[in-house]
């Protein structure tokens, strides 16, 4: 009873917003940018390859991490 009140106070806001609908568009399109774009650019896939290739460069990392310390 009292989760459907809220819930319908919360939907009936979002119905009555204008600013807010540009609000949250402006929000979601920038949060597509950071996380589609520029995790495509600026963040590559360095663990290409099947289990093998990517358990020998992880084991790789962490021995020379660990020896330069």
């Amino acid at each position: 009873m009292i989760i459907g009140r809220i819930v319908r106070f919360y939907v009936e806001g979002f119905r009555r917003m204008r600013l807010g609908r540009v609000l949250w568009g402006i929000i979601l399109l920038k949060l597509f940018i950071i996380f589609a774009v520029l995790k495509a650019f600026f963040f590559p896939s360095y663990l290409k390859g099947g289990a093998k290739e990517k358990s020998d460069a992880v084991h790789t990392e962490l021995t020379t991490r660990a020896a330069r310390q």
